[in-house]
């Protein structure tokens, strides 16, 4: 069994438009290892649907060769022991959540009969929507389709989670419902490859992160070493001079950038001065870091 579930080798995939080949991925390589949780991320039109559609077969890299669980991406074989959820799941619109569900544990040998149906029902009502089990999907929202075919693939306990903007559709409360199944997922061992625009979710869920522009990689870091670099961002509250190095930040509210060793040396002086804490947040954000390389691109 491979420990290398994901392998891009000079991955090249250009389309046809007005009589000329735009490329859409250049020489693309990176590989996931089993236990990871990749955060895929870039603007629009980086490349990033191009990338998961051949990953999951449905598109032929032109050059370099794209492999899954380690076989070819096109091989049948690549997908036993995935879940995947593309970004709007095609269900069968005359089925019902508890149906699709079943026959996923049924088709992927999980498990059979009674046992399959009880399991899709815990799947379900995991996911909120226990209660639509019965509703034929034509008849369902877009987050409770979306969270249908969540339900679906993490119920078939994958080695493998590949999502393509999994909180696509959903509302705040799906969000985080969500988040915290896939965030269980990780801990208990399985290996996450997704694409989100939402960069608080990517924060959350990975532990390193590909950044894609124009079909090129342009990073590809662990996610705490990034965050690490920007130092902490401190604010507090004070009614006349602040300390050496504050700034302004409203009204008798005082901001300074600072290295991370020097955290408590900086509270205790804000104490000792009579002010009082508002917040302390990493100096450098997912968000800020996807700005800059874009930027840099450009």
């Amino acid at each position: 069994m491979t420990d290398t579930l994901i392998e891009f080798v000079r991955v090249n995939k250009s389309f046809k438009l007005k009589g000329r080949r735009q490329p859409a991925v250049q020489d693309l390589s990176f590989s996931v290892r089993a236990g990871e949780a990749i955060g895929f991320v870039g603007p629009n039109g980086a490349g990033k649907s191009t990338s998961m559609k051949m990953l999951m077969g449905m598109l032929r890299p032109d050059k370099g060769e794209a492999l899954l669980m380690g076989w070819p991406a096109a091989d049948e074989r690549a997908r036993q022991g995935v879940g995947y959820v593309p970004e709007n799941p095609y269900l069968y619109d005359y089925l019902t959540p508890l149906e699709i569900v079943t026959m996923g544990l049924q088709i992927h040998g999980r498990a059979r009969g009674r046992e399959a149906a009880q399991r899709a029902m815990q799947w379900l009502e995991r996911m909120g929507i226990g209660y639509a089990a019965h509703k034929r999907v034509r008849n369902l929202s877009k987050g409770m389709t979306q969270r249908t075919a969540l339900a679906h693939a993490l119920a078939l306990e994958p080695r493998l989670l590949v999502l393509d903007e999994p909180m696509s559709g959903l509302d705040p409360v799906g969000r985080k419902l969500v988040a915290d199944e896939v965030q269980l997922y990780r801990e208990g061992g399985g290996t996450l490859f997704f694409c989100s625009h939402i960069l608080n979710d990517v924060e959350r869920l990975a532990s390193r992160v590909l950044l894609i522009d124009k079909g090129q990689l342009k990073a590809d870091q662990p996610l705490q070493g990034l965050l690490n670099k920007g130092g902490l961002v401190l604010r507090y509250h004070l009614v006349g001079q602040p300390l050496p190095g504050f700034a302004s930040d409203g009204t008798d509210i005082w901001r300074a950038q600072i290295p991370a060793g020097q955290l408590w040396q900086t509270l205790h002086a804000i104490e000792a001065s009579n002010g009082t804490l508002i917040d302390v947040h990493q100096g450098l954000s997912l968000e800020q870091m996807f700005v800059d390389l874009v930027a840099a691109s450009a």
